[in-house]
């Protein structure tokens, strides 16, 4: 059975890639386009992995980290953040917050991959 893999990521071209590939690499992937949104799916699908944008309207991925690592239900799971917003410090205060993982974008295919694979 297909890992399932839920995808948090407001940008349109972004979204579509990241399923596109998880797809390609026999993955489940659960698209996601407004992060308040996020809990309720994470619960009703129940994914091996989050891949969790970060900058995002209305709510940001680093509160959604911090809400899912709350949720006695949903703390299990691993969640890989990508970001643009890389500035210094930025990945020790998102893994600080919970998330497993950390991917930069622009993203790179083969690490994109590599990172998820090592995660579920």
């Amino acid at each position: 059975m297909a890992k399932k893999i839920l995808v948090v990521e407001d940008n349109e071209l972004n979204l579509k890639l990241f399923c596109d590939l998880l797809a390609a690499h026999d993955y489940e992937a659960e698209p996601v386009r407004d992060g308040r949104e996020a809990l309720a799916r994470a619960r009703s699908f129940q994914p091996d992995l989050i891949v969790m944008d970060i900058q995002m309207p209305h709510v940001s991925g680093l509160e959604l980290i911090e809400q899912l690592k709350a949720d006695e239900s949903l703390r299990a799971i691993p969640i890989m953040a990508v970001t643009a917003y890389a500035a210094h410090g930025d990945e020790e205060r998102i893994r600080a917050a919970g998330a497993q993982g950390y991917v930069s974008k622009p993203i790179s295919v083969m690490r994109f991959v590599e990172a998820v694979e090592a995660l579920v």
